[in-house]
């Protein structure tokens, strides 16, 4: 059932029906019964398989197509009408050559699949801050994270009501080959193209593609920055508060940084951190003429190994709950999960992150 009569939102979700043919239609409604209702059918599938719910309440583990792993760079692309505006580091393609290849590629790709309509929000739902979104997905998997990752569901709609400002997302997955897999951002037309590939950033397109990479051209336009960037909130003994933001390449700490804990000795004497985001900041000139920083996005996505209570304890408490896994290890005895430096008692019976029997004698 349409949860809007906006008819810039219908034509063009009927326009990625006739290309790629899905047998059904769902659109989500943001509701905690329909996304269990979706993780019970994923669950069903083995697209995801539920975890030990006393140990890690509302929490899943997802493997992915081993070639299908990591963000791809190099087939990610920026297609604007003039090469130079897509920016000396980026892939570019004219976007009617792009269009032309990707119509091909989706044509047919969701036949015997169901189409995800995913209404979303990078920001609060109705903030002066917030851009609305919408993903069509054929994968549970994208829709589960997305409910994660950013706020899904009707209350979307009802605040696009009748406008065309949105941003137009399709993905799918189709055969996930790696030599026809792309992630395509079409700036000028607010659109995103997201082809064979289920995994993380390459489909999950309110993170890098809409945060950064469409909406560092919505910010040109209209005068803010969307940067690569955490934001941590800092308390003195005295009550002052002042905000970090911190640009690191990934891997480098951002997330560390974000969820820093203070020393015992600073605790003691009244200092307080805390994380307002730990991987994009949308940036702005406020009224008072000071820098203020929005984190666009509502849940966490990151790298596991590594992560553990000496590194990043705010981190590891964060998964105890309600999150997916994403091709970490299973152990066997009951039900959990475990990767690399997590700590030193790995699995005697474990499945690898592809299914494969592991134990720490055969690895």
């Amino acid at each position: 059932m349409e949860l809007t009569k906006n008819k810039a939102v219908l034509e063009w979700i009927d326009q990625q029906i006739k290309l790629t043919t899905p047998d059904q239609v769902v659109w989500i409604d943001g509701t905690e019964e329909q996304l269990e209702s979706l993780r019970e059918e994923a669950c069903a599938t083995g697209e995801i398989y539920k975890l030990n719910q006393e140990k890690l309440p509302g929490c899943y583990l997802h493997r992915s197509d081993p070639s299908d792993v990591a963000r791809v760079e190099g087939r990610t692309f920026i297609c604007c009408e003039k090469q130079e505006d897509a920016g000396p580091t980026n892939n570019w393609m004219a976007p009617a050559d792009m269009h032309a290849m990707l119509d091909e590629i989706c044509g047919g790709a969701m036949k015997g699949r169901t189409m995800y309509v995913i209404p979303y929000s990078m920001g609060p739902v109705g903030s002066p801050f917030a851009k609305y979104g919408i993903e069509l997905t054929d994968s549970i998997y994208v829709v589960l994270n997305m409910a994660i990752m950013t706020r899904v569901g009707k209350a979307i709609l009802d605040q696009l009501a009748d406008s065309p400002d949105f941003i137009k997302g399709l993905h799918c997955k189709a055969d996930l080959d790696p030599e026809k897999r792309y992630i395509v951002q079409f700036p000028e037309e607010n659109a995103i193209v997201s082809v064979n590939s289920g995994y993380g950033g390459n489909v999950l397109q309110g993170k890098k593609c809409f945060a950064l990479r469409i909406a560092s051209n919505l910010g040109r336009q209209e005068d803010w920055l969307a940067e690569h960037m955490l934001i941590l909130g800092i308390q003195n003994p005295q009550g002052e508060v002042r905000y970090v933001t911190g640009a690191f390449p990934s891997a480098c700490g951002k997330t560390n940084l974000a969820m820093l804990i203070p020393p015992e000795g600073y605790q003691k004497d009244g200092w307080k951190c805390w994380c307002v985001g730990d991987d994009i900041a949308w940036l702005r000139v406020g009224e008072d003429g000071r820098l203020w920083a929005v984190n666009p996005e509502k849940g966490f996505f990151g790298v596991a190994p590594g992560t553990n209570l000496n590194s990043n304890p705010n981190a590891l408490y964060t998964t105890q709950k309600g999150t997916i896994f994403t091709n970490v290890a299973l152990n066997l005895d009951d039900d959990t999960v475990w990767w690399e430096k997590l700590d030193k008692n790995p699995p005697k019976n474990a499945l690898d992150w592809k299914g494969n029997p592991w134990s720490p004698e055969t690895a």
